[in-house]
């Protein structure tokens, strides 16, 4: 499991396709809060689990899933 305090702000988010998902905003416990001022999450917050990551490197989180999975799993902030 990826620790999550080497998540940080602005760290782009990418499927495991390498296609962009969203930016994080900030990590709460074990969910990672994507950025709302972005194209890719519909200007709104959306949630997914730290779970999902796979790595860190450099200044992007890969995830284990495409980006298209990401998106239709991850949840709505309200």
């Amino acid at each position: 499991m990826v620790d999550a305090g080497l998540i940080k702000e602005h760290h782009e988010v990418i499927g495991s396709d390498g296609h962009h998902v969203g930016r994080v905003d900030h990590v709460l416990g074990d969910q990672i809060e994507l950025a709302k001022l972005d194209l890719a999450a519909g200007f709104k917050h959306h949630m997914i689990p730290v779970s999902w990551v796979d790595y860190i490197d450099d200044d992007k989180v890969r995830l284990t899933l495409t980006a298209d999975e990401a998106k239709s799993r991850w949840t709505e902030k309200y």
